[in-house]
């Protein structure tokens, strides 16, 4: 490069540094209204992050666009209406603010050609009205990840617990609360609920996954009326942005190996797709605590989601995904065989899962602010098992459709939402509770809910946001159901964020598919004939304030939030250790959650990062006029990560530690005793290390360095058709340490 090139592009960064600096010192006039506005790609017309707009007249007067590209300018007084928006890679331009809303495109410079610059984001965003933590493809990469349950391993606020020590089925918790009360929805659409509750954390590839947004609270009433705890909702890879072959493999010392490989392209300027395949098998018999049982069930899995996108330019975008899986597991005592069981206990089962989605959107020409969006998705979940001598089959058909309207009250400032929607669920569950009993149960409803809603914005030019929600939904088995929901964010410094969140939520629940774990004991399912609705309010909030450490910015996060039930659907698994009553809250009884987190996130050192957490819940239930806490739930947990990348991430290695509580453990089976019993506290150690080559990582990692594990994960193993048997209450590692390699090779 010769040097009339290095000095210009010397100034062009100096300005950025000088423009980015006026930025963080702007100290806007409320009272005056601000121009508001998107910079976009001219090519791509996908939006440009950290592009610097100010004033032509006034240096001062800067910002920077956010993630989506948007910026929100004060004009002081006296100010030229003119704008200067750079960035770096780009050619600069000046527009005149004659408008309250602008779209800027930024054509790309020819003489620096493409420049990509990669920065850490914050875990917690300062920009969205709700607590939202962020998951980054990068965080994705501080651990095995081969599916969405590993996905949380290096986060505080999800929990990720195994059912039982047989399934391998694996849970969340947020706030406290068991995975079915989080609405997990994909590119902001409802799924993976219903009767994929159980296993839905196996379902999706973690190398799919381009990022994971961790919503507490309530969310937005425009995502349905199913959120209690709160929302995670997945981002898939960008079929006009991912790489265009992503390939990764990982084996571990049990002999599982998981396959992925996502291929994309770009077959016109405005149309590309991306295909995104998977696969695992876990075909070996390992039983390392020697109690007669598998420790992990031997599994494979078939899984392909294709993703199509189109963008015309000129304010029409269309999205189109169709997934196909195929699952089989096997588990049970080493001798068991599907095909001759023999007199061993076995669990089978066979998934086929089929899903789509369609969405399409339309922002008016000049009017980028107004927008017309149709969302459309379906499910058929389809599924056999037996857990012993117990059949439970089932099949879930699902379809749901949004139709979504989005404008402004004469300024951006006050911004709504509205729109109607409508749900179908066809739930077919079939329950024998033994191979020679007639005893079958059957569980079907169809559930058609008819719905509409509306959704209010205000925001200021500085520092407050609020977003007040309704919905009001017609439920064909339950009548009108009415959803209020509020967020509030203010600032009222430069670097302090206040959250407060309040709203209803409410969920017909599925006693049987939710409580599968506990197929693998001895206990009898007593179901109430009249379950209802569960309906519960929540109120919290959070404070975020940013800080500079160390010569760094680091982040202190602390929440609170209380969730209290009008109607559970309670499992009691105390008042008769040989059953598990399922019915509703009783009568003046309570049922409630309280969640406190408190984090913190520092870079004491170039390429380090720290991150430490205490989470304290309280959740009880009443049991037969008891309060008291419910199963499996620790009090107390402690977390830290520390995260350190050498100069161009050649090197990375991450370290994380979990410190859990005691946590309260159901009556055994086949006893008279009610005690109270609680399981021990214990700590996991894992790590991993990578190494990066130009188009090549290859990594390797422990899980439970410790070799720690659970005594006796199954109480009665030697007689597991017998009163006394019990795999339900797995509170630890049943099969301690595990080491595992891996590879990723990638073509940008």
């Amino acid at each position: 490069m010769n040097s009339s090139i290095r000095h210009s592009r010397a100034l062009a960064v100096a300005g950025l540094v000088l423009a980015a600096s006026a930025a963080r010192a702007q100290t806007p006039d409320p009272s005056v209204a601000p121009v508001r506005g998107q910079v976009l790609d001219a090519t791509t017309s996908t939006p440009v992050p950290g592009a610097v707009v100010r004033w032509l007249s006034n240096p001062a007067g800067a910002t920077t666009t956010d993630e989506q590209g948007a910026f929100s300018l004060v004009r002081p007084a006296g100010t030229d209406n003119r704008l200067i928006i750079n960035f770096l890679g780009y050619l600069a331009d000046t527009v005149r603010a004659d408008s309250r809303y602008l779209r800027v495109p930024l054509r790309r410079s020819a003489e620096l050609g493409e420049v990509q610059v990669q920065a850490r984001a914050l875990a917690y965003s300062g920009l969205t009205p709700t607590n939202t933590q962020v998951i980054t493809s990068r965080d994705l990469t501080k651990s095995a990840c081969c599916n969405l349950a590993e996905s949380f391993e290096t986060n505080a606020s999800v929990e990720v617990s195994t059912s039982d020590a047989v399934s391998g089925a694996k849970q969340i918790q947020l706030l406290g609360l068991d995975g079915a009360y989080t609405l997990l929805t994909l590119e902001n659409l409802p799924a993976l609920r219903g009767l994929a509750t159980p296993y839905r954390l196996g379902y999706l590839a973690g190398p799919w996954i381009e990022g994971i947004d961790i919503i507490k609270g309530m969310g937005s009433v425009v995502n349905g009326y199913e959120s209690i705890a709160g929302q995670v909702n997945i981002h898939l890879k960008d079929p006009a942005k991912t790489d265009r072959l992503h390939f990764n493999a990982y084996v571990n010392d049990m002999g599982k190996f998981d396959l992925n490989l996502n291929l994309a392209t770009r077959l016109t300027p405005k149309l590309s797709t991306a295909l995104l395949l998977h696969t695992d098998h876990l075909g070996g018999r390992i039983d390392r605590n020697d109690d007669g049982f598998l420790d992990l069930p031997r599994a494979t899995q078939f899984n392909a989601f294709n993703k199509w996108k189109y963008n015309s330019g000129n304010g029409f975008v269309t999205e189109v995904g169709l997934g196909a899986l195929r699952e089989t597991r096997q588990g049970g005592q080493v001798g068991f065989r599907e095909e001759a069981p023999g007199p061993y206990y076995g669990i089978t089962q066979e998934t086929n899962r089929y899903t789509g989605y369609a969405k399409a959107s339309y922002a008016w020409a000049g009017r980028p602010y107004q927008s017309l969006g149709l969302l459309l998705s379906g499910t058929d979940h389809d599924f056999t098992s037996r857990y012993g001598r117990r059949d439970y089959d089932g099949r879930q058909r699902t379809g749901l459709a949004t139709l979504l309207f989005q404008s402004i009250i004469g300024t951006t400032a006050h911004t709504y939402r509205t729109g109607l929607s409508f749900l179908h669920d066809d739930y077919r569950e079939t329950y024998n509770p033994s191979t020679t009993s007639a005893a079958l149960l059957a569980r079907n409803r169809r559930e058609q809910v008819p719905g509409a809603f509306g959704e209010y914005t205000y925001q200021n030019a500085s520092n407050l946001t609020v977003v007040g929600g309704l919905r009001l939904d017609r439920h064909n088995l339950y009548g009108w159901l009415l959803t209020p929901r509020l967020n509030v964010k203010y600032d009222p410094a430069k670097n302090t964020v206040l959250r407060f969140a309040a709203g209803k939520g409410l969920r017909v629940a599925n006693p049987l598919a939710e409580n599968s774990g506990m197929f693998v004991s001895s206990r009898d399912f007593v179901i109430s004939p009249d379950l209802q609705p569960e309906k519960a309010w929540s109120l919290g909030g959070s404070a975020t304030q940013y800080f500079n450490a160390f010569g760094r910015q680091g982040t202190l996060v602390a929440d609170y939030y209380h969730t209290e039930f009008q109607n559970q659907v309670v499992v009691d698994s105390y008042t008769a250790p040989d059953q598990l009553l399922i019915g509703n809250l009783e009568p003046g009884g309570r049922s409630y959650s309280r969640s406190f987190l408190a984090e913190v996130q520092v870079q004491p050192l170039k390429g380090l990062e720290a991150k430490a957490a205490y989470k304290y819940l309280d959740v009880q239930t009443t049991y037969s006029g008891e309060l008291l806490p419910r199963v499996l739930v620790p009090r107390h947990r402690l977390f830290l990560n520390l995260a350190y990348a050498t100069a161009f991430d050649k090197w990375r290695a991450d370290l994380t530690v979990q410190g859990y509580g005691r946590r309260p453990l159901a009556p055994e089976p086949g006893t008279a005793d009610l005690g109270r019993s609680l399981s021990p506290r214990y700590a996991l150690l894992n790590t991993q290390i990578t190494r990066a080559f130009k188009r090549w990582e290859v990594y390797a990692g422990v899980e439970n360095l410790t070799n720690y594990r659970q005594r006796n994960p199954i109480q009665g193993a030697e007689a597991p058709f017998g009163p006394a048997f019990d795999a339900a209450m797995a509170w630890g590692p049943v099969y301690g340490r595990m080491s595992y390699l891996g590879m990723r090779f990638t073509l940008p």
